[in-house]
């Protein structure tokens, strides 16, 4: 009987097949697709995807494998997207060179065949900015054709492949790409690196889970017809069935071991199962299996010869035995062997005595030393690190371990090149005296404190290991392996006192804590700055003062922070750190904003952003690029500010410098909101939700949601994003721009739902914690959500006794808080009136001065609420000419509440109208004419008199000044008529309006006033 180890027949899948050519034809319709495809190890995810791959290609999609490499801490980082790519510029050369042209440096890093990669800056900007131009490289291949990118073995990615593959899903907008990702589900255990990017995934809406179940015993029964070609037994496929479970995979060898006559040979043990048909293969066969099992996933086969020392017919014919059997296969290349099943690696390695696995990894490094070429030279160092450590020769081990780092370092790979350094500690004493100080810091770090010795010439000590992982660990996310690293070298400093590698050492630990939610960094940073006092002036000592000033900016801004700052700069300066003296001065800028001195605030921080840009000091430049517009807003320049935003996003996205993108995106997304463009405002909150790697940003990006959905009245979606915000900022360093937020944002949504005592208690905790200098751009819209909270509550039960206290606390608080801008001045006036309305004081004389205080401003949704206020106090009045007004007052208001969406106010101006009989829509008091051409397009009175005034050539001024209205009022009332009437431009208007017959000799047709 025939046998064949794969069936010729596809069997089952139906739907999860179904699921994948309709992600196909999405990407074929330029909608990026996300999949990712799991199930247990053996259970048919490869089969599935080469079913899937086979008849893509059919339809004429571009199909790029690339597999993760299953070699451990030390594997080449980005393995699967370094395939990917080869296989994707073979089949699309033109294609790909020209999405590549200019970048190829860069781009060298994944595909070392594009050239020598690049040298520069190293950090998380390096590493986002490697992740931005892969995702672009994508978008533009797939521009012109379908692309399907196939990854394979997701459990064994390297953190940097993982990292790389949540910004795609997170971010692929455009192209005719398909993503697919496979992973073994039962691999995932507790503590899998894999898990978090899974549960992370899971919550994105465009990534699309695929979990592949065993067979039925009818999918069995079909599966072995095939392998056998021809119809099985029903008792052998059910004892084949009852044995495997259902895995595709174990059906298939025990289909194939039973007709071979094996049966008697297999026991329930799975490692039994998979080694029964290696063991039957002849010796040589088997020797090679062990050397491909140690060797990696794949192994060349060059480095198979050198290593087995058999003849090369001997070698043919061993290989020959090996791929008939289908234990190993030839690679796509052509030019290298790989088990067709990884779990059967994983038995014959395991079953390797630790002598002999040992002397195998010995062999396979010291043919790769003696013939370099035996291995493509992008994974030649991480290959020999990895042989020498399995090994355990720790005097070859050492530098080849070392290199390696080096290698993952420069390509962005940092929680690989973190590994590697905790290995070189490892191996740090078993090494010989001659091999450590042959070691130099030049040569394998680059993070070491500077402390005063030549690093091309002084011996490698093992601190300069700790202090190179402990950035790695900083820049990979591994922050906790981090803090533990600076902890130990805290604890050896101690034994041998050097004060300046001490305080390095407190100031990365200061940066971890506060990235951790750990605590504020400010006893850590005491601790640095206790080292350095006294000390000569050097880089370590600027870097300590820089990030003091920074702390205090934004804990205890002030004086003292002030000086911190100036001191920061003077230091950096003298000993030359141009970088520290920028971030300083960036800081100093900052401070001078928040104490008054705007404008020699903002001048030095416009200056600070023109020297990095022209120095090419581009993470100081992210950095300027999110706080000179922010200390902008700070003063209510927001219109200026969103102009610098889009320049700063722009920015920081070409250099990958995510977490300044994603600060730049939350921040134009206050100014949005201040400028009434809502829409635009939501989707930069969702960017900066979505963009940064740090969870702050993306807690920033979370309470914008949750302030425009406040504003919208879904009380229920802001609750979520509070919920999210809160998640991010955490506990243990709340600053006053999150904290006050915060507490604006829930003493909001509790005020929504009849809460006041939740409310009162949100304003007392923030009232407690007072407010810093600088703060008053949050604390005026908290204290004012207060104000109003009361006033709407005066007439519920629920205001208590301690209603009276609470009134007078708020207005102590405003009393003291900072007026310096005409913003503040405005809020100033607002929260006061609100305070008078709590009381049932106030008046239409109360209102007056802060409608007229917001008409100078550009805040579209803020004037149409005091509008709204005024409006009910002029009807509290009752007079004719006051219920004109009011009218005239309730139809501007509800007209931007219309165009916001913003339905709490859109209510509340429609139940004032419905008491006091209006109709919005037609003059007051009656129902619109429907005869009334002007009162059919909605325009009202005071819209009839501006049009007139348009149709005769007039000015927005002279409108004004005709009208007695100011000229942002006037300028309202013309972008209203514009869209009533469905135009684009004032001739277009009075044209409709004399079409209609609006007009006669000059005047309206009907309506008219004075």
């Amino acid at each position: 009987m025939e046998t064949r180890s794969v069936s010729p027949v596809f069997v089952g899948r139906a739907d999860e097949l179904a699921t994948l050519n309709d992600a196909l034809a999405g990407a074929a319709a330029a909608e990026p697709q996300a999949l990712l495809l799991g199930g247990e190890a053996g259970v048919g995810k490869t089969r599935l995807v080469e079913e899937f791959a086979t008849a893509a290609a059919r339809r004429g999609a571009v199909v790029a494998v690339g597999g993760c490499v299953e070699i451990g801490a030390d594997g080449l980082p980005f393995a699967p997207f370094s395939t990917a790519l080869r296989a994707l510029r073979d089949a699309l050369p033109e294609e790909f060179a020209a999405a590549a042209a200019g970048q190829e440096e860069e781009l060298a890093r994944l595909l070392p065949d594009l050239g020598e990669a690049a040298v520069g800056r190293h950090g998380e900007q390096g590493l986002a900015r490697l992740f931005e131009l892969t995702a672009r490289l994508l978008e533009r291949v797939a521009a012109g054709h379908t692309v399907v990118l196939v990854l394979e073995d997701l459990h064994w990615a390297d953190a940097s492949t993982r990292h790389l593959l949540a910004y795609l899903f997170r971010t692929l907008r455009a192209g005719r790409l398909l993503v697919l990702a496979t992973y073994r589900s039962d691999d995932i255990h507790r503590r899998h690196p894999l898990r978090p990017l899974l549960a992370e995934l899971d919550r994105l809406r465009t990534v699309r889970r695929i979990e592949l179940a065993r067979f039925t015993r009818e999918e069995a029964g079909r599966q072995i017809a095939g392998i056998l070609a021809a119809e099985p037994d029903p008792a052998q496929v059910d004892e084949i069935y009852e044995r495997s479970d259902g895995n595709a995979f174990f059906i298939e060898e025990l289909a194939v071991a039973a007709c071979e006559g094996n049966r008697t040979g297999l026991t329930d043990s799975l490692r039994d199962l998979l080694l029964v048909r290696v063991e039957a293969l002849p010796e040589s066969a088997q020797r090679v299996a062990r050397i491909v099992a140690e060797g990696g996933s794949t192994v060349e086969y060059r480095l198979i010869a050198a290593v087995a020392q058999l003849t090369e017919d001997d070698l043919i014919e061993a290989l020959r035995a090996a791929v008939g059997a289908n234990i190993l296969t030839v690679t796509r290349a052509g030019d290298g062997y790989r088990f067709r099943h990884s779990l059967v690696r994983e038995a014959v390695a395991d079953d390797l005595l630790p002598g002999e696995r040992s002397r195998l990894n010995r062999r396979c490094a010291e043919a790769l030393e003696a013939e370099p070429g035996l291995v493509p030279a992008d994974a030649r160092v991480m290959r020999l690190a990895s042989y020498w450590y399995h090994a355990h020769d720790a005097a070859k081990a050492l530098p080849a371990v070392l290199a390696a780092a080096v290698v993952a370092r420069r390509r962005h790979a940092y929680t690989e090149q973190l590994g590697l350094l905790e290995r070189a500690m490892e191996l740090w004493d078993g090494a010989p005296e001659e091999v450590r100080s042959a070691l130099r810091p030049a040569d394998c770090t680059e993070a070491y404190p500077p402390c005063g010795c030549d690093p091309a010439t002084t011996p490698l000590r093992y601190l300069d290991l700790m202090a190179e992982a402990a950035v790695a660990g900083r820049f990979g996310g591994e922050r906790e392996r981090a803090l533990k690293i600076t902890k130990r070298a805290l604890r050896l400093l101690d034994d041998e006192p050097d004060p300046l590698r001490a305080a390095w050492f407190w100031a990365q630990r200061s940066r971890l804590v506060q990235a951790q939610a750990r605590g504020d960094g400010r006893q850590e940073l005491a601790t640095a700055q206790d080292l350095v006092r006294g000390l000569p002036p050097s880089e370590v000592h600027a870097e300590v003062l820089a990030l003091a000033a920074n702390w205090s900016m934004l804990h205890r801004p002030g004086p003292e922070a002030v000086a911190a700052a100036e001191r920061a700069v003077e230091y950096a300066r003298m000993v030359g750190a141009r970088d520290i003296e920028l971030h300083a001065r960036l800081t100093l800028g900052g401070l001078k904003v928040d104490s008054g001195d705007t404008e020699t605030g903002l001048a030095e921080m416009g200056q600070v952003l023109a020297d990095t840009l022209a120095e090419g000091a581009h993470n100081v430049a992210g950095r300027a690029y999110v706080n000179l517009p922010s200390e902008m807003q700070a003063v209510g320049r927001d219109r200026e500010a969103a102009a610098i935003l889009r320049e700063g996003i722009a920015f920081t996205r070409k250099y990958g410098l995510l977490d300044s993108e994603a600060w730049a995106w939350g921040n134009l997304s206050d100014a949005l909101y201040s400028t009434g463009q809502w829409q635009e405002a939501a989707e930069a909150a969702v960017y900066a939700a979505r963009v940064g790697h740090s969870a702050k940003p993306r807690g920033a990006g979370a309470l914008k949601l949750a302030h425009l959905a406040l504003a919208r009245g879904d009380v229920a979606e802001a609750g979520r994003q509070l919920a999210t915000a809160r998640a991010c900022f955490g506990t243990h360093d709340l600053v006053a721009q999150s904290s006050l937020p915060l507490a604006r944002i829930a003493l909001g949504i509790a005020a929504a739902e009849g809460r006041i005592d939740d409310a009162r208690a949100e304003l007392l905790k923030a009232l407690d914690a007072g407010f810093p200098p600088g703060s008053h751009r949050y604390g005026w819209p908290l204290l004012l959500a207060a104000a109003t909270a009361e006033a709407d509550a005066r007439t519920l039960p629920a205001a208590g006794p301690e209603r009276a206290g609470i009134l007078d606390r708020l207005a102590g608080a405003v009393r003291k808080l900072t007026t310096g801008a005409p913003l503040w001045g405005a809020y100033d006036h607002w929260t006061r009136a609100e305070l008078l309305r709590a009381e049932g004081t106030d008046t239409a004389d109360t209102w007056s001065p802060v409608v007229t205080a917001f008409e100078c401003l550009d805040r579209p949704y803020d004037l149409a609420r005091v509008r709204h206020r005024l409006a009910a106090a002029l009807l509290a009045e009752g007079g004719d000419d006051e219920r004109d007004r009011a009218v005239e007052l309730l139809r501007l208001a509800a007209a931007v509440a219309a165009h916001l969406d913003a339905r709490p106010l859109a209510d509340a101006a429609a139940r004032l109208a419905q008491r006091a009989r209006l109709t919005l829509t037609g003059a007051a008091g009656r129902a619109a004419d429907p005869a009334d051409p002007a009162a059919a397009l909605g325009l009202t009175n005071r819209e009839r008199d501006v049009l007139g005034l348009v149709a005769a050539g007039r000015t927005n001024r002279q409108i004004a000044e005709e009208l007695f209205i100011s000229p942002k009022t006037a300028s309202v009332h013309v972008s209203n008529i514009l869209g009533k009437l469905g135009v684009s431009g004032r001739g277009e208007a009075a044209a409709v309006a004399h079409r209609l017959g609006l007009f006669v000799a000059g005047t309206l047709a009907a309506g008219t006033r004075g």
